[in-house]
C-alpha cells in the first residue's frame, strides 16, 4: 500500500532533534510566547522576505486576525465585501465571515484552479474593499494580475498561503507571504511546513497591522492585565514553534523533492482519461498536493484502491454547497462545481521513494 501521505515517516527524520527540542522547552519553564516563538517569527519572516511574522494558533485565525486588525485600523468597515475564490477550502470563506465582512465568491481559472483575474473584474463594485487570493494546492495565484486590479481599484490584497510555503513568484523573485498586503499561513501537520499540531502565522510588511495583530491575538493586550481592544486567544504554541524552527531549515529541500516527483508524474503519466495539473516548471508551485481530474471519479477511485494507491479528494463539496453556508447554496458556479466533482489528489511527499512514484505512474497509466 502506498499511503497518500506518510506523516510518521516525514517526521521520523527529525525524531532526535524533536526530543532535544522538547527537553530544552521543558527545562526552560517558559511555555507561552517565549524564545521559540520569537525565533520562529524572525526566521519565517526572513524566509518569506517580510518585515514581520506573527505566530498564531492556526491558519484560519491567521486570516481572520488580518481582517479584524484592518477593521480596528479603519481600513475596512463592517460588511465590506471581500472577493474570494469559490474553489477553495471553507476556512478561506469563514475567515471573512468571522470578521464580520461579506465574501463575494468568484469562479477559478479552469486550468490552474486558482481565482480568475478576469472574473474578479466582473464583480467589482464600490462595496468591494479587498481580494483574498488563495494559492490552492501549492500553486501561486496570478498575483501580478490580482495586484494590478487591486491597485486600479484601491483594494487590499491578502494571501491565503496555507498550502504554498516557499512558492516563488519568479518575475519578482518573491515568495508566498510577501506578494500582498498580508498573508495567512497554516502549519497543520500535513502542510509542506507542518507542525505536530495546529499552528499558523501572519506575514506582512505593514508595521501598524503587525502590531495590531499581536495585540488582538493576546486578549487585546500588549501589556499584561491591560486590555486595549476586544481580543482573542490565538497564540502560536511555544513547543510547535520549536518544532517548526527545526523543520524550516529543510523546507526548500522538501519542496524541491516534491517538484521532482511532480515532474516525473507529468513526464510519465500518459492517459487520455486523466487530466494532469497545469505547471510551467517555475518556482510558483510547491505541490502541496498533486491533483488530477477524471470524468468518472468513482471508477477511478476503485482502480486506485484495487492497486493499493492512497488518495484524497480536495475537496468533495464546494463551500457554496455546504450546509454551513446555506445563504450561498443557490449560487450557480459551474466551473467550481465541475472541479469539485472531478478532482483526486495523488500521493506526493518528500519521503516517497522513486519506486513508489513509479508504482503510482504505472497504476495511472493502466487506468
Amino acid at each position: 500500500m502506498i499511503k497518500f501521505l506518510d506523516l510518521h515517516k516525514i517526521n521520523a527524520r527529525f525524531e532526535n532533534e524533536f526530543s532535544s527540542k522538547f527537553k530544552s522547552f521543558l527545562d526552560s519553564g517558559y511555555y507561552i510566547l517565549g524564545n521559540e516563538v520569537n525565533t520562529f517569527e524572525t526566521n519565517f519572516s526572513k524566509y518569506c522576505g517580510t518585515k514581520h511574522c506573527i505566530g498564531v494558533a492556526n491558519g484560519l485565525d491567521a486570516l481572520t486576525l488580518i481582517f479584524k486588525a484592518y477593521l480596528e485600523l479603519g481600513k475596512l468597515q463592517p460588511n465590506d465585501e471581500i472577493i474570494v475564490p469559490a474553489n477553495t477550502y471553507i476556512a478561506t470563506i469563514l475567515s471573512v465571515l468571522n470578521a464580520g465582512l461579506t465574501p463575494v465568491l468568484v469562479e477559478p481559472d479552469a486550468a490552474t484552479f486558482n481565482i480568475s483575474p478576469s472574473e474578479i473584474e466582473k464583480y467589482m463594485t464600490a462595496k468591494v474593499k479587498g481580494i483574498l487570493a488563495v494559492h490552492l494546492y501549492g500553486q501561486l495565484a496570478n498575483m501580478d494580475a490580482i495586484n494590478s486590479i487591486a491597485k486600479k481599484h484601491n483594494l487590499l490584497v491578502i494571501e491565503d498561503a496555507a498550502q504554498a510555503h516557499g512558492a516563488i513568484l519568479d518575475s519578482e523573485n518573491k515568495k508566498a507571504g510577501n506578494l500582498s498586503d498580508a498573508a495567512g499561513f497554516s502549519f497543520y501537520p500535513s502542510k509542506n511546513l507542518g507542525a505536530l499540531g495546529d499552528a499558523g502565522a501572519v506575514t506582512t510588511n505593514d508595521t501598524a497591522l503587525a502590531n495590531k495583530i499581536r495585540v488582538i491575538r493576546n486578549y487585546g493586550s500588549s501589556k499584561k492585565y491591560e486590555n486595549e481592544t476586544l481580543g482573542i486567544n490565538s497564540r502560536l504554541d511555544e513547543l510547535q514553534a520549536g518544532f517548526l524552527n527545526l523543520k524550516l531549515k529543510h523546507l526548500d529541500e522538501d519542496n524541491s523533492r516534491r517538484r521532482d516527483i511532480a515532474k516525473h508524474y507529468l513526464g510519465h503519466i500518459r492517459n487520455n482519461n486523466i487530466q494532469l495539473p497545469n505547471y510551467n516548471n517555475s518556482g510558483n508551485h510547491v505541490f502541496h498536493v498533486f491533483v488530477v481530474r477524471v470524468k468518472n471519479r468513482s471508477k477511478f477511485i476503485a482502480h486506485l484502491e484495487n492497486n493499493k494507491i492512497g488518495y484524497l479528494i480536495h475537496y468533495p463539496i464546494p463551500p457554496h454547497k455546504q450546509k454551513a453556508l446555506m445563504s450561498f447554496n443557490a449560487l450557480y458556479l459551474p466551473v467550481t462545481e465541475s472541479i469539485h466533482d472531478s478532482v483526486v489528489s495523488m500521493p506526493i511527499s518528500p519521503v516517497m521513494t522513486n519506486e513508489e512514484v513509479q508504482t503510482v505512474v504505472n497504476a495511472l497509466n493502466h487506468y
